[in-house]
């Protein structure tokens, strides 16, 4: 499919989520302004700091009726104890179909390495629309360059008084 640009609805995902269940993308975000976060890994500092991040700014976020969502190809096992280290009150997924990921969303994947043969989805943000159509999305090719929740709130801020 390729990168998603703004004014696309977002496609529909099924990831598993940490506890049960499943994230049903953007379904599960309706209604709100919804930010989808897709991390490399709890291995990644980058997006230790960015999902911590989210967390702090969730009563400001909660304000301004944005919803969060995350996911990455981590195990459950490892997903639940990144939630529980950041205290994320958001859902977050695990166990993500890379492929399938990256067909509906346009997502980079790393070059895996000879001494690291992992494959993980590279850091991608997308901002939503009450109606599930991109605000703007945010494609990181590496380890930086993602979304921060300040630039979040004001952006829907803007929205919000420029509507």
């Amino acid at each position: 499919m390729g990168r998603l640009n703004n004014g696309q609805h977002f496609p529909k995902l099924q990831v598993p989520a940490v506890g049960g269940g499943s994230l049903s993308l953007p379904d599960d975000l309706a209604g709100g302004f919804g930010v989808v976060l897709i991390y490399r890994g709890s291995w990644c500092p980058y997006c230790n700091a960015q999902l911590a991040a989210f967390q702090r700014a969730s009563d400001t976020l909660g304000a301004l009726d944005v919803r969060v969502a995350a996911f990455s190809v981590d195990d459950e096992e490892t997903s639940r104890k990144l939630v529980e280290k950041h205290h994320l009150g958001f859902p977050v997924g695990h166990s993500a179909d890379i492929d399938a990921v990256v067909e509906a969303t346009g997502a980079y994947v790393n070059e895996p390495s000879p001494a690291d043969q992992r494959r993980y989805l590279q850091s991608t943000g997308f901002v939503l629309a009450p109606d599930g159509t991109v605000i703007t999305a945010v494609y990181s090719s590496g380890a930086i360059g993602r979304l921060v929740p300040e630039d979040v709130a004001g952006l829907v801020r803007y929205l919000r008084d420029h509507s």
